[in-house]
């Protein structure tokens, strides 16, 4: 599925928002810039989301299994 890729860091995305949140914030920028800027960050809002569901679909655990040899399981938020 091509629009499940990011081609961006949760890192940079992250930098990036917070640009665009202070150059919204001193609110000097024309109307047109400032959407611009405020649809990019939903962009890279959703970008981070992403990330963050792929991240979490990878995330495993050890543990010992019957025979004693380590298993991946998945990862279970509430143990």
């Amino acid at each position: 599925m091509e629009e499940d890729r990011v081609d961006i860091s949760f890192e940079e995305a992250a930098a990036r928002i917070d640009e665009i949140v202070k150059t919204l914030e001193r609110g000097d920028a024309p109307l047109d810039k400032s959407l611009a800027l405020f649809e990019e960050g939903a962009k890279l809002i959703k970008d981070c989301g992403r990330i963050l569901d792929q991240a979490e679909q990878k995330l495993v655990y050890l543990q010992k299994g019957p025979d004693g040899e380590p298993q991946e399981l998945p990862f279970n938020e509430s143990e």
